[in-house]
């Protein structure tokens, strides 16, 4: 029995080091952190941070930027989500029809852009928004339509953030349907068609109810992972303009790497946590009421 322990610390123990090293601990000083005014001058003497209570989350519930962050956020949420889940679910049906052909290669170029170099693609979607000789607008013009200033004006700002993210997004999550779609049994459909179904029919009475935890695992994931917007936004707009496409994760980079002021950023990752997990719970929570 003794062995039997050994060889399961053997081979679990440097996962849960690296675990507690690199995602427990820091959660744990990030949480401490947000009680105390860290700053540029504490890094090189711990002696200088101050216990200041709650005196960051007062501050952040009426700093008028981070309710901005928070907005911007929730925004590309809400739109993104499911948009997300209607084209994803939309490839999948596609892919995983029998008369589809080059499925190998549809599969391959739906997943690219969820494996490539977020930056290199925002450096190329940057081109491809350019207000004056992007490929957008140059397509637009085709049509007698005058694009906008996609990433220059406030307006448009967040909306073509939203379009990259899902634009990235869809690839990944069509491949998760289409496994969910594989799985279903073929009898449900024969039994349907049997009852004189139709497509619609069997799509919402099979299909969509089959699919259950398949779409409560993609949804849950791209919860966690939009309320962490970041990289579009840094490496498109920066935030701007006006603020219009500015995160919180991209706020919390502000307040901590760019003022040093990582006691004040601490709280504002607690307060993303939190809503990460409120989220997530009611996501869950809905799931079994469904």
């Amino acid at each position: 029995m003794k062995a039997n322990w050994i060889s399961v610390l053997t081979f679990i123990g440097p996962s849960v080091v690296l675990l507690m090293i690199f995602l427990v601990a820091p959660i744990f000083i990030s949480l401490f952190m947000s009680f105390t005014n860290f700053n540029v001058y504490a890094m090189t003497d711990w002696s200088r941070a101050k216990f200041v209570g709650f005196d960051n989350f007062v501050e952040l519930f009426q700093d008028e930027l981070f309710w901005k962050a928070l907005w911007n956020t929730f925004y590309c949420l809400i739109i993104a989500l499911p948009v997300t889940v209607g084209l994803a679910l939309l490839g999948a049906v596609l892919l995983n029809r029998e008369t589809t052909k080059f499925k190998a290669f549809f599969k391959t170029s739906f997943f690219l852009p969820f494996v490539t170099n977020t930056v290199a693609i925002s450096i190329v979607w940057t081109w491809i928004f350019n207000p004056n000789y992007g490929l957008l607008n140059w397509f637009l013009g085709l049509f007698g339509i005058e694009g906008p200033n996609w990433l220059g004006d406030p307006k448009w700002a967040m909306p073509s953030i939203i379009i990259l993210v899902v634009w990235k997004a869809v690839g990944y999550n069509a491949i998760l349907f289409l496994a969910g779609l594989q799985n279903i049994p073929s009898y449900l459909y024969e039994a349907a068609e049997l009852d004189g179904a139709s497509s619609v029919q069997k799509f919402l009475h099979i299909t969509l109810p089959m699919l259950r935890p398949t779409t409560v695992f993609a949804t849950t994931m791209m919860i966690i992972g939009y309320l962490q917007l970041f990289e579009e936004p840094y490496m498109l707009t920066g935030g701007g303009p006006l603020n219009s496409t500015l995160s919180v994760v991209l706020y919390l980079y502000r307040q901590g790497f760019k003022f040093f002021r990582l006691g004040y950023a601490s709280s504002i990752a607690v307060i993303l946590f939190l809503l990460i997990v409120l989220l997530t719970l009611v996501r869950l929570r809905l799931s079994k009421e469904e």
